[in-house]
């Protein structure tokens, strides 16, 4: 069995991010991975579905749950090319998935370990492993790709 890496899965994240780009979206992409498999992948959606619960997390989720049948993730991690959201946070709690990896700190709505902190929350049902920022896992990378499409929307 061949094992893929964290620097593999946020590369498949960071293309999903690319297509979000390419659809004048955000550029977020996730994926969830279990065993060591992606069982779902997707990417900013808000303008194109009119719906601003459609960030790559919440859509990631979605697919992976209609997949294995079940809202709890259980052994599932998710590779989100952006530390999430206070929205996406509380769905990620709420699927207990047991890993949230991010490469870039939100330094506007993070809510995992920049704004909110809620990461470090250990009064929430539901302790979720977390790691990203700091050169981590194509963090550069992942932090690129957002500031360009902001820079080029100013």
């Amino acid at each position: 069995m061949i094992v893929k890496d964290n620097i593999y899965f946020m590369s498949q994240a960071l293309k999903e991010a690319y297509k979000a780009r390419d659809m004048e979206e955000v550029p977020v992409g996730a994926v969830v991975v279990k065993d060591n498999k992606i069982i779902a992948r997707g990417f900013n959606r808000c303008v194109t579905l009119s719906d601003p619960s459609a960030h790559a997390e919440i859509l990631v989720l979605k697919k992976a749950a209609r997949k294995l049948r079940n809202y709890r993730l259980n052994g599932c991690y998710i590779y989100v090319t952006i530390e999430p959201c206070i929205m996406c946070f509380g769905a990620l709690i709420n699927a207990r998935l047991k890993r949230i990896i991010f490469g870039a700190f939100n330094g506007k709505s993070g809510a995992c370990m920049s704004i909110f902190r809620m990461g470090f929350n250990k009064e929430l049902n539901h302790e979720i492993e977390i790691v990203g920022g700091k050169k981590k896992y194509l963090s550069t990378q992942c932090a690129d790709v957002i500031q360009k499409f902001f820079k080029e929307k100013r």
